[in-house]
C-alpha cells in the first residue's frame, strides 16, 4: 500500500477547502493500493480558512493541518508541508482547483513506473495578460542565459515527489526560497505532464505584479551571481569609454586648440556614470540583503496550531535537547 500525502498551502481559501477535498477524493478513488492523506497549511489566512480546515479534519481521519502564526508566504508554506509530510510520496497542489485533480492517477502511475518527480507543465498562458506573459518569457530567458542549470519552463508547484526528493529538499534550509528552482537543482528523474490551468473555483489571486517581480528577483539572485558579474563588465566598459573619450578630448585640444566640452557634455557623462553606479549598488545590495537575512538564521515559519493542538516551541526545544544528550 503506497502512502501519499497531498500538501495544500492555503491563504484565504475558506470557500474552496471543502470542495477541494471532495473533488480530489473523487479523482483518487480509483487508484488501487494507495492511501491518501491531506496536509493543509493555513498561511495566516484572514478569512475562515482555518475554521473550514478544522471542520474538515473533524469529519475525516485522513485530514491533517498546520496553521502559521501569521502570513509567511507560499514558499514557507510548501516548506512546512514537506517538513511534516510522511509516506512514500507527496503531491503539491493549490487549493483553488486550478491544478486539475484528474491528473493525479497519471502522476501516480508514472511515479510507480520509476520517476521521482512528476510535474505538471502548463500548455498555454492565454488566460494571462500580455504583460504577465511577457514578464514570464523574459524571466525564463534570463534564467536560461545566466544560470548553470536549466530551469523547467512553465512548470510550477503542481507535482508528485518521491520521498527521496522530499528528503533532499528538507536539507535546503535557506530562508529566502525559490522552490521552483530548488525542484530543478536537486535533480532526480523527472517527467512532465502537460495540463491546462483551470479557472479558480472561487476567490481572486493574491499574485500581484510587484509580488511576481519580487519572486523573479528572488529566483535570479538565488541561483546565479551573474548580476554581480554584470556590474564588473559595466565598470570595465564605462572605464574604457571614459579613457577613450578623455584621449579624444586631449588630442582635439592639443592638435586643433578646441576648447574642452562644456556643461552639457559634463552633465551627460555625470548622469550616465551616476546611473551605472546606482545600478551596481542596487545589485550588490540585493546580494548583501540575502546574506544579512540568512545570517540571522531565523526560522522560515512559525506554527501556531497543529492538528487541533497549540504548538509549543518550548517542548520542542526540550525534546531536541534530550535527543542530542541521549544521541537518539
Amino acid at each position: 500500500m503506497d502512502r501519499i500525502t497531498i500538501i495544500v498551502p492555503c491563504y484565504n481559501e475558506a470557500e474552496v477547502v471543502g470542495r477541494f477535498y471532495e473533488t480530489v477524493e473523487a479523482a483518487t478513488a480509483g487508484i488501487a493500493d494507495a492511501a491518501f492523506t491531506y496536509l493543509f497549511i493555513d498561511d495566516g489566512s484572514r478569512d475562515n480558512t482555518l475554521a473550514a480546515i478544522r471542520t474538515l479534519a473533524e469529519a475525516h481521519t485522513n485530514v491533517r493541518y498546520i496553521s502559521f502564526t501569521r502570513n509567511f508566504g507560499k514558499e514557507p508554506a510548501m516548506m512546512a508541508g514537506l517538513d511534516y509530510a510522511d509516506g512514500d510520496a507527496v503531491i503539491l497542489m493549490d487549493a483553488d482547483l486550478q491544478h486539475p485533480p484528474a491528473l493525479i492517477p497519471e502522476m501516480v502511475a508514472l511515479w510507480r513506473a520509476g520517476y521521482d518527480d512528476v510535474c505538471g507543465k502548463r500548455t498555454d498562458r492565454t488566460d494571462e495578460t500580455f504583460l504577465k506573459r511577457t514578464m514570464a518569457n523574459l524571466f525564463y530567458r534570463s534564467m536560461q542565459a545566466v544560470s548553470r542549470f536549466t530551469l523547467q519552463r512553465d512548470v510550477g508547484d503542481f507535482r508528485l515527489l518521491d520521498h527521496r526528493c522530499v528528503a533532499a529538499l528538507r536539507l535546503l534550509r535557506e530562508n529566502q526560497r525559490f522552490t521552483k528552482g530548488l525542484f530543478t537543482w536537486v535533480g532526480f528523474k523527472k517527467k512532465e505532464i502537460p495540463f491546462h490551468v483551470q479557472p479558480r473555483a472561487a476567490g481572486t489571486t493574491t499574485w500581484s505584479y510587484p509580488a511576481l517581480l519580487s519572486l523573479a528577483i528572488e529566483g535570479i539572485t538565488s541561483f546565479t551571481t551573474a548580476p554581480l558579474r554584470l556590474t564588473t563588465v559595466l565598470g570595465l566598459i564605462v572605464s574604457a569609454l571614459a579613457i577613450g573619450y578623455m584621449l579624444v578630448v586631449l588630442v582635439d585640444a592639443l592638435l586643433y586648440g578646441d576648447p574642452v566640452a562644456g556643461y552639457p557634455t559634463l552633465m551627460t557623462v555625470l548622469l550616465f556614470l551616476g546611473g551605472v553606479q546606482l545600478l551596481s549598488l542596487g545589485i550588490i545590495g540585493e546580494y548583501l540583503g540575502r546574506v544579512f537575512t540568512e545570517s540571522k538564521q531565523r526560522p522560515t515559519y512559525l506554527i501556531d496550531e497543529r492538528d487541533g493542538e497549540k504548538f509549543d516551541y518550548s517542548k520542542l526545544r526540550r525534546e531536541v535537547k534530550r535527543c542530542r544528550e541521549t544521541g537518539e
